[in-house]
C-alpha cells in the first residue's frame, strides 16, 4: 500500500509541488554534509601561533585543503556503494525476495569492511608522500600529514556511515539517516574547538585534535546509523551467512556504483591538480582556494540535493510514458537549481568580505578569498544548469552523457585552462571556472536537444 500511495504521488501530484517536497529534505541533508568540510577550517584558521611558528592558523588551512581531495575520495567510494546497494536493496525488496535483500545488505557490510583496510593502509603508508607531492613547506606537509593519517586510519566512520545511510533510505526512513548526520555534525562542531585549543582540560592537540573531532562526529554518525538500521529496518534480515561475499550481489552493487563513484572522485581529482597548479603561483592562492572550496560545498551540494529529487521524479514519468509529466519535471528541474544558484550567487556577491572574515586569514589571502568568491560565483548560473542535466540524463537513462557533463565542467576544461592561466597570466586564474561550467553548459544544452530529438519529447 505504502509504496501504491508513492507511486500515485509520484504519477499526480503537480510536478513543481512534488519536487519542492522531495527537494528541500535531500538539500537540507546533502548541506549538512558540507558542514564537516568547513567547521575543521574554521576552528584551525584561529589557531594561536608558537613562540616557534608565526602564521599556524592560515598554515593550518593549507594543510587541510591539501587533505581534502583523499577525504573526497573516501566520500565518493562510500557513498557510491552506498548508493549501489540502496538501488539494488530497494529492487529486491520490491520483488519480495527477502533472503536477497539480507545479503545485499551483508555484502555491503563486507564491502564496507574492505574499503576501510584500504584506507587503513593508505593512511599508515601514503600520507606524506601524497600530502608531499603539493608542497614542499615543511610545517605544511608536518600538519597535512598528522590530520590525514588520523582522517585515513580512523575512517571507519564515514565509509560505514555512507553505507548505512542509503540502506536507511532504501525503506524510505530518511528521517532517521539525517538524525544521524545531524548527531555527527553537532559532536563535531562541539569537539573542535575543545580538542584543537585544548579547553575543560583537554590537551590542546592543534590540527591533530581538528582530525580526532572530525573522525568522532562520523563515527557518531556511523553508530547512531547503524543502531537505526538494526531496530528500524525490519525489512531487512541479518544472518552470519549473509555476511559472504557473492560475486553476482557485488557485480550488481558497483553496476550501479561505479558511475557513482566516478562522478564523485573526478572531485577529488580536481581538487588535488588545482592545488598543485595554484601552488605554482603561491601557497596564498592554495589557501584563498581551500576556504572558497568549503564554502561553495554549501551551494554545490543544495543543487545536488534537488539534482536528486529530479532524477527519481522524472525516471517514475518516463518508465509511465507520461510525456508531458518528463517535460514538466525537465522544466521544474532546471528552474529551481537556476534559482538557487542565482539567490547564492547574490549572496556570496554581497557577503564575500564577511563570509571570507569568518576565518582569520593574513591580508593578501583573505583579498584573494574575497576575489575568488565574487568571480567564481558567477559560474554557479551555469553549474546550476549543468548539475541539474546530470539528473535529467540519469533520469532518462543515458548516463554517459551524465558523466561526460561530470568530466567537462570538473576536469577537461578546468586543469588545462587554470594551468594556462597560472603560468601565464596568474591575476585571471579564477576565471577559469566560469569558462568551464559555460562551455560545458552549452555542450550539456545541445546534448539534452539530441536525447529529447531521439526520445521524441
Amino acid at each position: 500500500m505504502e509504496k501504491e500511495m508513492t507511486q500515485n504521488k509520484m504519477g499526480t501530484m503537480p510536478i513543481g509541488k512534488l519536487m519542492l517536497q522531495m527537494g528541500i529534505p535531500m538539500i537540507l541533508s546533502m548541506m549538512l554534509q558540507a558542514v564537516y568540510n568547513i567547521v575543521d577550517s574554521y576552528f584551525v584558521s584561529r589557531m594561536p601561533d608558537t613562540e616557534t611558528l608565526t602564521g599556524a592558523g592560515e598554515m593550518a588551512v593549507n594543510a587541510l585543503t591539501l587533505a581534502f581531495p583523499v577525504q573526497m575520495l573516501m566520500v565518493a567510494i562510500g557513498i557510491g556503494t552506498g548508493v549501489g546497494t540502496n538501488v539494488l536493496l530497494s529492487r529486491t525488496l520490491g520483488e519480495g525476495k527477502k533472503e536477497k535483500a539480507g545479503k545485499v545488505a551483508g555484502n555491503a557490510y563486507v564491502l564496507g569492511g574492505i574499503i576501510y583496510i584500504v584506507f587503513l593502509l593508505f593512511g599508515i603508508f601514503g600520507t606524506r608522500v601524497y600530502i608531499a607531492s603539493q608542497t614542499k613547506d615543511a610545517v605544511i606537509l608536518e600538519m597535512g600529514t598528522e590530520y590525514l593519517s588520523i582522517c585515513c586510519c580512523i575512517s571507519m566512520g564515514i565509509i560505514f556511515f555512507s553505507i548505512f545511510e542509503k540502506l536507511l533510505q532504501a525503506t524510505g526512513k530518511t528521517v532517521y539517516s539525517t538524525i544521524a548526520q545531524v548527531a555527527g555534525a553537532i559532536v563535531n562542531i562541539i569537539l573542535d574547538p575543545i580538542m584543537i585549543y585544548g579547553l575543560f582540560g583537554c590537551p590542546a592537540l592543534r590540527v591533530k585534535g581538528a582530525a580526532y573531532a572530525t573522525v568522532i562526529g562520523q563515527i557518531v554518525s556511523f553508530v547512531v546509523a547503524a543502531v537505526f538500521h538494526f531496530t528500524a529496518n525490519k525489512e531487512v534480515t541479518f544472518k552470519p551467512c549473509y555476511l559472504r561475499l557473492e560475486k553476482k550481489i557485488i557485480s550488481q552493487i558497483y553496476s550501479i556504483g561505479v558511475p557513482a563513484i566516478i562522478a564523485q572522485a573526478v572531485m577529488s581529482v580536481m581538487t588535488y591538480g588545482i592545488n598543485i597548479i595554484f601552488g605554482m603561483i603561491s601557497s596564498s592562492y592554495v589557501t584563498a582556494y581551500g576556504i572558497f572550496y568549503k564554502i561553495q560545498q554549501f551551494v554545490l551540494f543544495a543543487a545536488f540535493g534537488l539534482r536528486d529529487a529530479i532524477t527519481p521524479i522524472i525516471s517514475f514519468n518516463f518508465g509511465t510514458g507520461n510525456k508531458q509529466r518528463i517535460k514538466d519535471g525537465i522544466f521544474n528541474g532546471v528552474l529551481y537549481t537556476f534559482i538557487i544558484m542565482a539567490v547564492c550567487f547574490v549572496g556570496l556577491e554581497i557577503f564575500a568580505k564577511p563570509f571570507a572574515g569568518i576565518f582569520a586569514l593574513s591580508g593578501e589571502t583573505e583579498e584573494l578569498c574575497i576575489m575568488a568568491m565574487r568571480i567564481v560565483s558567477v559560474s554557479f548560473i551555469f553549474a546550476g544548469v549543468n548539475i541539474a542535466f546530470q539528473g535529467i540524463f540519469q533520469a532518462l537513462c543515458c548516463g554517459m552523457q551524465s558523466l561526460i557533463l561530470s568530466l567537462l565542467r570538473q576536469l577537461i576544461f578546468v586543469l588545462p585552462i587554470a594551468w594556462l592561466f597560472a603560468r601565464y597570466a596568474s591575476g585571471m586564474v579564477w576565471i577559469t571556472f566560469i569558462i568551464a561550467e559555460a562551455v560545458t553548459a552549452v555542450i550539456g544544452y545541445f546534448m539534452y536537444k539530441r536525447i529529447s530529438r531521439t526520445l521524441a519529447l
